[in-house]
């Protein structure tokens, strides 16, 4: 099955199961170890699991190799690596605690900081040019 094709249908098991915020994350283009995050809330610790339950029954059943699971025995946060998608099982705390959503967005600052690195390594070697082309130095 493609990847995007299965994580598709995970969203759909998730939401069949009432996962809450469900969120799909196209890595496809900033990670080499996975093509999909799927990002899910449960209203409590046994709705985390059943999610978690849902999703490896889901993998079980379509012949899709679970590579692990972590997390199972707090139930706060569950991950299950099923390869090119990585499902993650969060209650309301851990996943505003963790901030995944935010950590993969373009709009984070680990993500700005390395551009903001790069527009002032131009910067610098757009001065060192003028200074080359002239002999004056400057800054």
């Amino acid at each position: 099955m493609e990847s995007e094709q299965l994580a598709k249908q995970l969203q759909d098991v998730l939401e069949d199961k009432k996962g809450v915020d469900i969120e799909l994350m196209d890595l496809r283009e900033r990670s080499t170890f996975t093509d999909f995050f799927l990002v899910v809330t449960g209203t409590s610790s046994t709705h985390v699991a059943a999610l978690a339950d849902a999703v490896d029954l889901f993998a079980s059943q379509n012949k899709v190799q679970v590579l692990g699971c972590e997390g199972t025995g707090e139930s706060n946060w569950i991950l299950v690596d099923l390869g090119d998608v990585i499902v993650h099982v969060f209650l309301a705390e851990a996943r505003e605690l963790y901030s995944l959503d935010k950590l993969w967005s373009q709009d984070t600052m680990l993500l700005n900081r390395r551009k903001d690195e790069e527009a002032l390594a131009d910067e610098i070697n757009k001065i060192e040019s003028i200074d080359d082309e002239d002999g004056v130095k400057r800054g």
